[in-house]
């Protein structure tokens, strides 16, 4: 399903993956929701999903763990228009899991995605992925700024390859109208 070369450690070059089959698969069938904005949202996945597998290469259930809970993350932004994303991205995730016959990955994966703007480290060592995958989104995030590790060129060559798109310009007026909204509740989607 992915063709990753298992790093070793976070400094090990993990080859970037142009196409990720799983990834096309799920997000494609989001296309028309997220319209204007999906190659923007198309490419964030995959940088995520390539700085996790950066942190942590995994065996081939965690790979597609990662990638899974990659295209379910953020996709309640554009199911209810919302920056209170993170309730609206869960049941996609929870149906695509039972139709692929995956329940047991549904608390990992579920806890990947309401974890994944937690402020402090994910400790419970139960689901380790929850942690990759909130330093994984952050490095994106943060544009960089955090790097748990990863080489500083091999973030750089990701983001080359998958551009940003607007995703974080996007991403900034939808902060922007909200908040103006909620100002009492600026960022709903973060955890301490």
């Amino acid at each position: 399903i992915c063709t990753f070369k298992p790093a070793t450690a976070v400094t090990a070059a993990v080859n970037i993956a142009d196409q990720i089959p799983l990834l096309e698969e799920i997000l494609t069938v989001w296309k028309e929701v997220i319209g204007p904005e999906y190659n923007g949202y198309r490419n964030h996945v995959y940088r995520v999903i390539h700085f996790c597998l950066a942190l942590k290469a995994g065996n081939q259930a965690e790979r597609e763990k990662i990638i899974i809970a990659g295209v379910f993350h953020d996709i309640g932004i554009w199911i209810k228009d919302t920056v209170d994303y993170i309730p609206p991205s869960l049941p996609p995730a929870t149906e695509y899991l039972k139709s692929r016959n995956l329940p047991d990955w549904s608390a990992e994966i579920e806890l990947m995605i309401t974890e994944h703007h937690k402020i402090r480290p994910y400790r419970d060592k139960t689901y380790p992925l929850v942690e990759v995958f909130r330093q994984g989104d952050l490095v994106d995030f943060s544009l960089g700024l955090f790097k748990f590790g990863i080489p500083e060129g091999y973030i750089e060559d990701v983001g080359i390859r998958f551009p940003n798109a607007g995703f974080h310009k996007s991403l900034g007026k939808r902060a922007v109208k909200w908040f103006i909204r909620h100002p009492l509740n600026p960022l709903p989607m973060v955890k301490w």
